[in-house]
């Protein structure tokens, strides 16, 4: 009888959380947008156009494309497909490629502005950066960020002094300034590698800091001159080649690169992190990048090297109607 009360009383919480879920979905009137992306081989956008069943590849050029033609235009984001059929181009751009370079270079990030306002608790796990094992392991202890940084242990919840005086020392000789205002990592073991946690101090300077062998370190990453970053956003893709997303005040976007530091504007023209949802598909030529503003709907391509932009398509509208959106070279 117990059972049976439990399993009913689960139902009854399951069907309260999913019901709401399922009416939202089938309310929704947002308009539903075409995958575009950005091919490195014709050097434009090219998308998927729906035609009541049928799904066809088309560029902005108006070519439409068989499955097997639209595979090939855009081999950095089917590569899969084409490793399949043993139909991987030698090389791209006069660069050469196989799928493992491919797939080392290929990346995904996604924002929401809901995501900038998700509740988090103020806790958060050091990893070993070079443990020297495949895997990463979750620590035994959380650090928070007040006055000092402080490690608790989790079995005890006890304050490690020592280990908490050690960072708070090593932090302090590179001149930060607690509080911290900002830190962003990725909390997870379920990544490759762990490059730590990036902090603006109390004067919205940029430190990067992470457990290397046990010990801190501390790097205090010096900005360009009237530079006053807003947001971050850690990386941590595959090939490494990034260390973070960044925003501004003035809503310029900028992308720091691991192992130099070096801060590059990118050729972005703007992006609100509080309004906007952004979307990027990188490869190791070009990324499409997505901005979705409460008034339009964008994209635009970047050179994967300098970050500079190649072309971009607008719609002023936000309904996204291929024919009629802004082409710029």
């Amino acid at each position: 009888m117990k059972i049976k009360i439990l399993y009913i009383g689960l139902s009854i919480f399951l069907l309260s959380w999913i019901i709401p879920s399922l009416v939202q979905l089938t309310m929704d009137s947002s308009p539903r947008y075409p995958f575009t992306y950005y091919s490195s081989v014709i050097n434009q956008f090219c998308y998927l156009d729906q035609d009541n069943d049928n799904v066809r590849g088309k560029d902005m050029s108006g070519k439409v494309y068989s499955d097997a033609e639209f595979d090939r235009v855009l081999p950095m984001f089917y590569y899969r497909q084409l490793a399949m059929e043993n139909a991987i181009p030698d090389s791209i751009q006069g660069v050469p490629v196989d799928r493992q370079t491919i797939a080392r270079n290929n990346f995904f990030f996604w924002y929401k502005p809901k995501d900038k306002n998700t509740p988090v608790i103020e806790l958060y796990p050091m990893f070993e950066s070079c443990s020297g094992k495949v895997d990463l392991e979750n620590p035994s202890d959380m650090f928070r960020l007040k006055e000092n940084i402080e490690f608790i242990d989790m079995a005890t919840n006890s304050v490690k002094e020592d280990k908490s005086l050690q960072f708070t020392e090593a932090m302090t000789k590179k001149d930060f300034r607690f509080p911290a205002t900002e830190i962003v990592g990725n909390p997870t073991v379920k990544k490759e590698y762990d490059e730590g946690y990036l902090l603006l101090d109390a004067d919205r300077r940029l430190f990067h800091l992470k457990q290397v062998k046990g010990r801190p370190y501390v790097r205090a990453i010096t900005l360009p001159e009237g530079l006053t970053l807003e947001h971050l956003y850690l990386t941590e893709f595959r090939n490494k080649k990034t260390l973070a997303f960044m925003t501004d005040v003035n809503k310029a976007f900028y992308v720091l690169q691991n192992r130099t530091y070096e801060i590059v504007k990118t050729g972005i023209p703007a992006f609100d992190p509080e309004t906007d949802a952004l979307t990027i598909i990188g490869n190791m030529f070009d990324w499409t990048v997505r901005v979705t503003t409460p008034a339009s709907d964008n994209y635009y391509a970047l050179d994967a090297n300098d970050y500079s932009l190649i072309k971009k398509l607008e719609n002023e509208s936000n309904v996204h109607s291929m024919p009629g959106i802004t082409f710029t070279s």
